[in-house]
């Protein structure tokens, strides 16, 4: 009797105490440790809109679409070449969105500040718009070399004349914009303030660029005999 009663006794005991294991090893764990989880640092890019060129605006609305990204800088991971062939990121420095939507969204706000549209409209837009604007970030990513860092940015733009019946005749103008910017500063702070001047340039040169294509189609369509 007393066998049986101290099996029973140590079988209750010995679940209570898994049980509680269970719970304590990963607070235990974390307590060993000793070490508080490391700060990730999130970065943008910040610039003043490029000034506008004083040109009049199109009677023609403009949508751009979400930029596609290079599969090696489709990641909010920072991306630096320490040498040739190499590529590597920031551990605890990250963009804080997607380098696509970055691009896209400082268009959008560079074109609107342009003036140069009817309107600029975004990708999700129920509003119909004469042209598209498609495009790619290419390249986005720190350069180190014994000669000094630099910030790489290349953008490749599409504009579509969505007013334009036969699909083989939509794209009106496609180029590669590509420009390095040196770095002050060998962090990743100063990756983020020499690519915010990268993409000041690229964002004015696009625009111009993008605006003088657009007007070209305007002006032939409106020199066009009308129909009689």
């Amino acid at each position: 009797m007393l066998r049986l009663f101290l099996s029973y006794r140590f079988r209750t005991h010995g679940r209570l105490i898994a049980r509680g294991l269970i719970f304590l090893l990963p607070i235990l764990g974390l307590l060993g440790c000793g070490h508080p989880p490391a700060m990730v640092y999130k970065y943008i890019l910040e610039y003043t809109p490029p000034p506008a060129q004083g040109l009049p605006p199109l009677e023609d609305s403009l949508k751009v679409q979400h930029f596609a990204v290079a599969q090696e800088f489709n990641t909010t991971a920072m991306v630096y070449r320490p040498t040739p062939y190499k590529s590597e990121t920031y551990t605890y420095h990250r963009w804080r969105v997607n380098p696509g939507y970055l691009v896209t969204d400082y268009l959008l706000r560079d074109f609107r500040a342009a003036g140069l549209f009817k309107a600029v409209l975004p990708a999700d837009s129920s509003s119909k718009s004469r042209f598209l604007l498609e495009g790619g970030v290419e390249e986005i990513q720190e350069l180190d070399s014994p000669a000094g860092w630099q910030a790489g940015l290349t953008l490749t733009v599409t504009l579509l004349d969505l007013q334009e019946s036969e699909i083989t005749k939509r794209v009106v103008y496609q180029k590669t914009f590509k420009t390095r910017e040196a770095m002050t500063d060998k962090t990743p702070q100063g990756l983020a303030e020499a690519l915010s001047r990268a993409m000041q340039r690229l964002s004015g040169e696009i625009c111009l660029a993008v605006y003088q294509a657009a007007r070209k189609v305007s002006t032939k369509e409106g020199l066009k005999p009308s129909a009689r």
